[in-house]
């Protein structure tokens, strides 16, 4: 038993015991706050369920399903309830594909739509009285090429889940599956059937986060099964992906349930996210942590203040002067830190601030500068699909290579290589493939090595012409000779990553991998820390979606922003607000919010007003001589 499961209730915990234990079980939502021990809740619930009906699920062969965010996560969870055949913990592309996996027909029915419906994209856009000759001319050949696509989809024996589409050969990716599978269940009541058959019990992490789609398609289930039982365990404050579900609709004779414990954040912090949430959903928080002193529980107090600078050419400056300051006030010198051991977060909004100081200055402006959400979101994490090869296979395939880990090596080539697929592979001798491999991964790591001067592009192209690993099909018109602009969403802007020398790619890693103090705000959800320095700069960051300055209140609100906030659509203070909680809801021990503003004094007055913080803790430049 983990220390999770053998913790003391609360009493969302019970109320989550009380639906599962109904005949027939009751379907839920909670609702828990940062620091609540949301997924404390949801193990305890799959340990409740395996000791109360784990004997009669097994005699019929049915398993507990729960889906979440990342394979971290799934492993999180599973060495908290242990590896067991009762148990289907796994992420959501992974549990989706495993329900629509058999379905062959239907899957060969769905990508022929897809491909029709790209055919016609291209179709439109060459009829556009403004397509250039030389467009028109790329666009009839990738017409071509996706009719071509179509006719080999009958011929396809099987497919398969990867992490690029390649529909002629029977590969489908990540997004594909977001969109197949809730299609796939809307369409087909049997697989409904089958769905709830085989997992009475489906869990959702991280709920405010999954696809749309996807919450809606497991609703659909819900409501034509009644006995299954689902349960969404999630924050809507904590929703700061644009794609999430947000708050989960409840469905008639649904719970819901709130767990407002806090058991993360001292004192002086749990007032300021309190007072940030009051203007979303008012949830309040509370209990806050507690430390143990002569068998006494006792609450921390902790430290939180705000600081208004000035934005200007002195940032990084101010920004050390704080740190130190902090580390004064507080008699606690690991605010000065830069190891990972010291504990301590900068969160900037972007990563042009840890860029610069890191080294990766233009691969973060490639991908970030009036670039589509899809790549700066991504840039937080590595998942923005330029990002996606590099950050998960070819850097981590070098650091292998690097250390002699071949047992990595081949784990890497045999899961990511088109060579060394079963179906190339039948007929021929393995030993020249293996040769050719060789050659291009110590090719790859020349490359790759100290002081080249090699560019993104060079990397990519090499891994493509040796097939060293599968590469995401939307790199096709970026690697060819005289790339010519396809009208697809931020195509310059990789192509100025492609054109990145190969030093800002270990950079970025160092940054990605938290080698570095410096977080993003999108990146630390789900993380704790004991010192946090929210680093806050409209200027900077250039984020359309996000304006500390008109959540505060120092930036006047735009027409459109007005009209958003009259008719109850989300709005730019909306996701602010969440991602400021996010943001300030991390601190174990000591919180520090830097807000770098053009005009000092409208910006304190203005924050004064919002009365998130103590004014005697509202700070600024005077402070720091």
């Amino acid at each position: 038993m983990t220390s999770r499961i053998g913790s003391p209730n609360t009493q969302a915990d019970l109320d989550v015991r009380a639906c599962l234990d109904r005949m027939p079980p009751r379907s839920f939502v909670m609702v828990a706050g940062a620091g609540s021990g949301k997924t404390t809740s949801l193990v305890k619930a799959i340990a409740h369920l395996a000791e109360t009906r784990g004997p009669a699920l097994r005699r019929a062969g049915q398993q507990i399903a729960c889906i979440t965010y990342t394979e971290v996560a799934v492993g999180e969870i599973v060495a908290d309830v242990g590896v067991s055949p009762l148990f289907h913990i796994s992420t959501i592309h992974s549990f989706l594909w495993s329900i629509i996996r058999p379905f062959h027909i239907d899957i060969a029915t769905w990508v022929a739509t897809r491909i029709e419906e790209k055919i016609a994209e291209r179709r439109e856009h060459y009829d556009r009285p403004r397509t250039q000759e030389r467009t028109k001319a790329r666009l009839a050949q990738e017409i071509a090429d996706l009719e071509a696509e179509l006719d080999a989809i009958g011929g396809v024996g099987k497919f398969v889940y990867g992490n690029g589409s390649s529909y002629a050969e029977g590969i489908l990716g990540h997004d594909d599956i977001l969109k197949l599978a809730p299609a796939c269940v809307a369409s087909h009541p049997l697989l409904r059937l089958l769905v709830a058959k085989r997992f009475p019990y489906i869990f959702v992490d991280e709920s405010q986060d999954t696809n749309p789609e996807v919450v809606e398609a497991l609703r659909q289930i819900a409501g034509d099964h009644p006995d299954l039982c689902v349960g969404f365990f999630g924050d809507p404050m904590q929703k700061i992906y644009m794609s999430g579900a947000g708050a989960v609709p409840l469905n008639d004779g649904w719970a819901e349930v709130t767990k407002p414990e806090n058991f993360r954040c001292p004192t002086s912090v749990l007032g300021v996210i309190n007072a940030i949430r009051a203007g979303g959903d008012r949830l309040e928080q509370v209990r806050g942590r507690t430390v143990t002193v002569d068998g006494i529980q006792q609450p921390v107090a902790g430290s939180s203040n705000l600081f208004v600078l000035p934005a200007d050419g002195e940032r990084s400056a101010h920004l050390a002067a704080v740190r130190r300051w902090l580390a004064v006030e507080t008699g606690d010198d690991l605010w000065l830190s830069d190891m990972r051991e010291g504990d301590v977060r900068l969160l900037v909004l972007v990563h042009r601030m840890a860029a610069t100081r890191l080294g990766f200055p233009n691969l973060y402006a490639a991908l970030n500068d009036r670039a589509p959400m899809s790549l700066s979101e991504g840039l937080t994490d590595g998942t923005a699909w330029p990002l996606r090869p590099v950050a998960q296979h070819i850097l981590p395939l070098v650091v292998a290579a690097r250390a002699g880990d071949q047992f990595t090596v081949m784990s890497v080539l045999r899961s990511e290589s088109p060579k060394l697929e079963p179906e190339r592979l039948r007929g021929q001798a393995t030993a020249p493939v293996l040769r050719a491999l060789q050659q291009a991964l110590d090719g790859l790591v020349a490359l790759l090595a100290e002081g080249s001067q090699a560019t993104v592009r060079d990397v990519l192209t090499l891994v493509r012409d040796s097939e060293l690993l599968r590469l995401d099909d939307r790199f096709g018109v970026h690697l060819v000779a005289e790339p010519v602009d396809d009208g697809s969403s931020g195509f310059e802007n990789v192509q100025a990553y492609l054109a990145c020398g190969v030093d800002e790619l270990w950079a970025y890693r160092r940054y990605f991998t938290e080698e570095s103090p410096f977080a993003t705000h999108h990146g630390v959800k789900g993380a704790q820390f004991e010192r946090v320095l929210v680093v806050i700069d409209d200027d900077e960051a250039g984020f359309r979606q996000y304006s500390y300055g008109k959540y505060f209140g120092y930036v006047p609100l735009s027409e459109s922003d007005e009209a958003r906030i009259a008719s109850d659509e989300e709005s730019v203070l909306d996701r602010t607000r969440r991602l400021f909680y996010v943001c300030c809801s991390r601190a174990v021990k000591d919180l520090a919010v830097v807000v770098f503003a053009p005009d000092v004094t409208a910006a304190r007055t203005a924050i004064v007003g919002k009365n998130l913080f103590p004014e005697a803790v509202i700070r600024g430049v005077e402070h720091l001589d």
